[in-house]
């Protein structure tokens, strides 16, 4: 009787631990299943936010260009957004800034973004394409190269690897998309994160706005010109700004030679950055747009996510 009663409790044991790993394998199938849906929620609300504020960004540019061809840093487009709850967009009438959709909760949804002139910068198009502008262009990049402190020999490796990619071959690089892969052409990473904020990857030659380039740029882009002057350009436009090449040479007087072909003071090609904190999740979205007979074409967009526990900062 006693083996009895031992063997029942012990296979009474027995089933109890079959049933609580039972139970607790189908508890973690569910919990899979629902952080999956959560997960593929929260990627395609985030998609479709970050699309609308592209479409959005596209609109103040549109709107922009019919007011006029001249681009600086006063006018809309320019300002950017700092983060800021969704529902301040969503505001519907009497105040509700809830939507009525139940899947979508504003209240943990904050979007920030920021539209960049790319033609404030340095393009790297003109560094390789086979134009009459490519010697200038070499001379802008020399002198933004020695501005920076980096080393001669890798804008020679850029030249080099650029002109490379273009002409294509079995042993040539990939033609980089953006700044951030010129690595691809063999320059360090420390140079790469030095040249990113002065230089641009755009598909057709362009020039230089100098109603939104910084001083660097200013001082790389045009011949002779020395830092006390690039300051004067800034200064000179933030209580007007340029209106044609012809404004800055009488600003600057005869002492610099200002070349036309390489300045202007209007943009065809923007980035488009937007930033959605949607709960534990932060999207970023970074998109190169052309304006062109007063329609904006998006040329490329990468979206990427960052780690859910790292800092959540506006875009700067």
């Amino acid at each position: 009787m006693k083996r009895q009663r031992g063997a029942a409790l012990l296979m009474a044991m027995l089933t109890v631990t079959l049933v609580a790993t039972f139970a607790a394998a189908a508890l973690w199938r569910q919990w899979r299943a629902v952080e999956v849906e959560t997960a593929e929620r929260t990627r395609v609300q985030s998609a479709w936010i970050l699309l609308g504020a592209l479409d959005w960004s596209r609109l103040i540019l549109v709107e922009d260009g019919r007011a006029g061809t001249t681009d600086h840093l006063a006018e809309p487009w320019a300002v950017p957004l700092q983060e800021a709850r969704l529902s301040t967009f969503l505001a519907a009438e009497g105040n509700v800034s809830q939507v009525d959709d139940a899947t979508i909760d504003t209240a943990d949804a904050f979007l920030s973004g920021q539209i960049t002139d790319m033609q404030s910068r340095l393009n790297l198009y003109n560094l390789y394409a086979n134009t009459d502008a490519a010697p200038a262009a070499l001379r802008q990049f020399t002198r933004l190269f020695e501005r920076l402190g980096l080393p001669q020999q890798e804008l020679a490796l850029l030249a080099n690897g650029l002109r490379r990619a273009n002409a294509g071959g079995e042993s040539a690089p990939l033609m980089p998309q953006t700044t951030a892969q010129l690595g691809w052409l063999g320059l360090s990473p420390a140079t790469v994160e030095r040249l990113e904020p002065h230089v641009a990857m755009l598909p057709a030659a362009t020039t230089v706005n100098i109603n939104t380039a910084d001083v660097d740029v200013l001082w790389a882009a045009i011949d002779g010109l020395d830092q006390s002057s690039a300051q004067k350009i800034v200064q000179a436009r933030e209580s007007r700004y340029f209106r044609s090449v012809d404004e800055l040479k009488k600003t600057l007087g005869d002492a610099v030679e200002i070349d036309g072909n390489a300045l202007g003071v209007s943009t065809n090609y923007f980035e488009v950055r937007g930033q959605l904190r949607l709960g534990s999740a932060t999207v970023q979205e970074r998109s190169l747009v052309q304006r062109r007979n007063g329609k904006v074409t998006v040329l490329w967009r990468q979206r990427s996510a960052l780690p859910p526990a790292g800092p959540v900062q506006a875009l700067p």
